[in-house]
């Protein structure tokens, strides 16, 4: 049974008022412990000298079949897709800029992970690779590929949430982030 549109539309709007800044919170939360799983397992690849097959970050040591599943690294690269485009209404001005810079890079790194999924699920490799490649992994290893995609999402996505919880008088709005300002306490 669908959801009533009318519904979806409040809910959405919501938050992206009286309960953007929770959603933002959370969404940082998820962001931040993907994170650390990619921090981590660089410290264990380049810090602790482990080889790559054994580096999985903190998941990994627990759950190494989940680590090298294509699925779950899917998963997480929509769920960050979904949560850029459902936040993106809250924001105006300069943080709405980097907030689209960030959703855009991130439209990105999502069709990367929808190409190796698709490549584990059909078993059939780009250009012939020995295991699911993406395109910018044929010039870059998959860890570093994906520290790098991390820090160029994460970057314009702190400045946005940065911009947006500190506006400029001319980006104002009613928002549940923003402390509640007026023309002369803005600056």
């Amino acid at each position: 049974m669908a959801a009533n549109p009318r519904v979806r539309s409040n809910a959405i709007a919501a938050l992206n008022s009286n309960y953007h800044r929770v959603g933002l919170f959370a969404f940082l939360v998820i962001v931040l412990g993907h994170w650390a799983e990619h921090i981590v397992q660089a410290v264990q690849i380049y810090a602790l000298d482990w080889p790559r097959p054994q580096a999985g970050g903190v998941l990994g040591l627990w759950f190494p079949w989940l680590v090298k599943s294509e699925l779950m690294h899917y998963g997480y690269a929509l769920v960050m897709l979904v949560g850029f485009v459902l936040l993106r209404h809250g924001f105006h001005g300069r943080a709405r800029t980097w907030w689209m810079l960030a959703l855009w890079v991130q439209v990105w790194h999502h069709f990367e992970h929808l190409l190796l999924f698709l490549q584990a699920l059909t078993g059939q490799n780009l250009l012939g690779q020995p295991a699911p490649t993406s395109i910018l992994q044929l010039v870059l290893p998959r860890v570093e590929l994906h520290l790098f995609y991390n820090a160029i999402v994460f970057i314009p996505m702190v400045v946005a949430m940065v911009l947006h919880r500190r506006p400029r008088f001319d980006d104002l709005v009613q928002c549940s982030c923003a402390p509640h300002r007026t023309p002369a306490a803005v600056g």
